[in-house]
């Protein structure tokens, strides 16, 4: 028998038997799984493949012209999982509270006779139910077309919305968002728009050094022709009878 710690050579090159490998296999065997953040965020997003380049930027790496335009142009892939995740999420708080507004709306008439002035008509809760749904709609059409100031336009309009018919804690964190989207445009085309002007600058200066060294230099040597050349000295017919 071998204790724990020895080797068996038997089967041709030394093995370690370790009595915690016999008892436990799955141990040395168990794939560490991704974390459940992840793996949504696979789910929704579309994994990058391998041999692609990554379009993460290190802080303080130098972000070249072209990356900026594709930053402008295009939401990255944080802004469009959390507009794929805030459009459903938004219908479904719209269907609530159009439905709790429909429920607590007093009715038409008070126990009197006369007209509640608190009353609201159903048709225009339906429409307003259909405006929300149809913001949450275009909120997932521009997260999923990557276009942020469309993004950032349209949940603004529903966090505004929502935040009229006075439930701020489900208005205020779709503003928050929104917010967050307008200023990140705004700091991208700010960048983009000095990038760009730092380059024509620099262009123009490499312009102008060039013209300096090829333009031809003025003769200091050359006098320019008198006002009357072309003319003869020579006098003419008359005055010479003149002159007789």
């Amino acid at each position: 028998m071998l204790g724990d710690g020895q080797h068996d050579d038997s089967a041709g090159g030394a093995r370690p038997l370790n009595g915690r490998r016999r008892l436990f296999p799955h141990e040395q065997t168990e794939v560490a799984r991704p974390p459940l953040g992840d793996r949504l965020r696979n789910l929704v997003l579309k994994p990058v493949e391998a041999g692609t380049v990554s379009t993460d930027k290190a802080p303080g790496r130098p972000v070249s012209v072209e990356e900026l335009e594709a930053d402008v142009r295009s939401a990255n892939d944080k802004e469009r999982f959390i507009g794929l995740v805030a459009a459903p999420l938004a219908a479904a708080i719209g269907i609530l509270v159009i439905s709790a507004l429909i429920a607590n709306d007093p009715p038409a008439r008070l126990n009197n006779g006369q007209i509640d002035t608190l009353h609201v008509s159903l048709s225009l809760y339906y429409d307003l139910g259909a405006v929300i749904l149809g913001l949450s709609v275009l909120m997932l059409v521009s997260a999923m077309w990557r276009k942020r100031v469309y993004l950032g336009i349209v949940t603004a309009l529903y966090g505004l919305a929502i935040f009229n018919l006075h439930y701020w804690g489900f208005g205020v964190p779709f503003i928050l968002f929104s917010a967050w989207l307008l200023v990140r445009a705004y700091r991208l085309q700010r960048d983009l728009r000095e990038a760009t002007d730092g380059l024509a600058r620099s262009g123009a200066q490499i312009k102008r050094g060039g013209g300096k060294g090829s333009s031809p230099k003025s003769n200091s040597r050359y006098t320019p022709p008198a006002a009357g050349g072309g003319r003869s000295s020579a006098p003419r017919p008359a005055n010479r009878q003149r002159s007789r």
